[in-house]
């Protein structure tokens, strides 16, 4: 009998667990249900309410500096331009916003998203790397975008462009950016700048945003000219702008080589390098972050296409880009990897701007070295006169040397490698001059106490040697009888013959 009363006990409670369960689940459903209806009802009154694009005209969403050739609108770029004018004045649900950006919020905190909705973001180049770095900051809430650049979409930019179709060829590419997005981010605000970056530019194009005087929270280089690219880079470094470069996509193949780090610590990339060797040359060894990439080129792998024959013959090269000083070249590019390049751009921005933690490559601690170096040279210098003139040791008190620690940095790294242009040893460097001067090497300016002593002394007159090395070299060709050729044999003369003639390619820059 007790037992049949049990087992009736159990069977109860455990129809009461079912019961409660079931109960628990539909309540749950229905709280669920009900939250859904409620936001698809939201979403539909906001498309509801947007007017009839055929009524009253909307005003411009963008500024353009010059106006392009825009496409008549269909119907579904007046819808998102009026959703986009509606959105932009504030008519738009603030909580469809933050569901759209939900998992950005839960990733950063939000703290760090708040400042993400908060940012100005400026992007020069508006190609394959900008146009992703572009779209990423925008579906990731940045709220404040201006796009610089003075191209149009052709046919070619389609197989790495973010967002452009067929219809948007000849549409400014700032103007086809702002096109597209508004479908995805209406909330966005952007300053549409249609024209070539360059120094004289720099204050206006990346000042503060208009209407609030905010200025850049960070700027993006997606620049693919060098000169533009230097003068951008320099501009931001001297205003103390975050700036993040993207160097160059072309010809690279290996996602899995692209780094962030100081321009640096970049390598085996031709823009990174020219970008890095300019730089050097106008004081900046450092502080700019870059994305590069590291694979080396091989056989069988792509290579810049040389400029044909016959399109030399057709007169100056220089008039055959479309603006002066640009490319005449086509580029091989793989469609992908400009994607990727903006995609980490945009990543790093993100990350910075939200304070998420993030570190760099370790830079090169070498400043010690250059100063080593410089100081090296001097002294050698000082030898050099005082042997050449007889004068007295006091002759040479207070001489200087007109090179500087970044140029230091720019022979050593950029033209030498590191090595010794003589052996290849990469220990104790240092620069000393190649040949025995043939002219008067002491500039005096003034007179007495307000005398300038300084040594005529080029770039291209150095070579980097072992501290041994440099020994030898100063002892028996500067202030000895040898000769280049009596010490040193015909490859090594070669080798720093091509350096020189490399060097003085980039000593207009300095």
């Amino acid at each position: 009998m007790s037992s049949f009363l049990s087992n009736s006990s159990n069977q109860s409670k455990l129809q009461l667990a079912t019961v409660a369960l079931a109960s628990a689940a539909v309540t749950a459903g229905a709280i669920y249900g009900y939250q859904q209806s409620r936001h698809g009802e939201r979403l539909n009154r906001l498309k509801k309410s947007i007017p009839n694009p055929a009524g009253d005209a909307e005003p411009e969403l963008q500024r353009v500096t010059r106006q392009g050739p825009v496409p008549k609108l269909d119907k579904e770029d007046e819808h998102n331009q009026a959703l986009a004018h509606r959105a932009q004045n504030g008519d738009f649900d603030d909580e469809l916003i933050l569901e759209q950006l939900a998992r950005n919020r839960v990733f950063l905190g939000d703290e760090g998203f708040a400042k993400l909705r908060n940012s100005f973001v400026v992007i020069v180049g508006c190609g394959g790397v900008g146009s992703h770095a572009a779209t990423t900051l925008a579906r990731s809430g940045v709220s404040k975008l201006r796009l610089i650049d003075f191209d149009q979409v052709t046919l070619s930019s389609l197989n790495r462009h973010a967002v452009a179709t067929l219809a948007d060829v000849g549409l400014p590419k700032v103007q086809c950016l702002q096109r597209r997005l508004i479908a995805i981010t209406p909330w966005v605000r952007f300053d549409l700048r249609l024209q070539k970056f360059d120094g004289s530019a720099a204050p206006e194009l990346l000042g503060a945003w208009e209407k609030d005087g905010q200025m850049p929270d960070f700027v993006i280089d997606a620049i693919d000219n060098i000169d533009s690219k230097v003068e951008l880079l320099k501009y931001c470094y001297d205003n103390n702008l975050p700036v993040i470069s993207s160097m160059g996509a072309g010809t690279k193949s290996d996602p899995t080589r692209i780094m962030v780090g100081d321009i640096g610590t970049s390598t085996d990339d031709g823009l990174s390098r020219a970008t890095r060797r300019r730089l050097k040359l106008l004081g900046v060894t450092s502080g700019i972050p870059v994305v590069y990439s590291t694979e080396k080129m091989g056989e069988g792998k792509a290579a810049l296409l040389p400029l044909p024959e016959e399109e030399f013959k057709k007169g100056d090269v220089g008039d055959l880009a479309a603006l002066p000083d640009f490319r005449v070249r086509i580029l091989p590019v793989l469609g992908t990897m400009p994607a990727v390049f903006g995609y980490t751009v945009a990543n790093h921005v993100i990350l910075k701007i939200s304070g998420y933690p993030l570190d760099y490559i370790p830079q090169k601690a070498r400043d010690k070295m250059y100063d080593g170096i410089q100081a090296f040279v001097q002294a050698s210098e000082e030898k050099i006169i005082r042997a050449v003139t007889g004068g007295p040791r006091e002759l040479c008190i207070g001489l200087k040397v007109p090179i500087q620690p970044c140029e230091v940095s720019f022979l050593v790294e950029d033209i030498y490698k590191a090595k010794s242009a003589v052996t290849g040893i990469a220990t104790k460097l240092v620069l000393i001059r190649w040949q025995k001067p043939t002219r008067d090497i002491l500039i005096r300016i003034g007179e007495g106490a307000d005398e300038q002593k300084s040594s005529d002394l080029k770039l291209s007159e150095l070579v980097c040697m072992t501290k041994e090395e440099a020994t030898r070299h100063q002892k028996e060709v500067l202030l000895g009888e040898k000769t280049l050729e009596e010490l040193y044999n015909a490859e090594i003369i070669e080798r720093v013959a091509k350096r020189q003639e490399e060097i003085k390619l980039y000593e207009k820059y300095r």
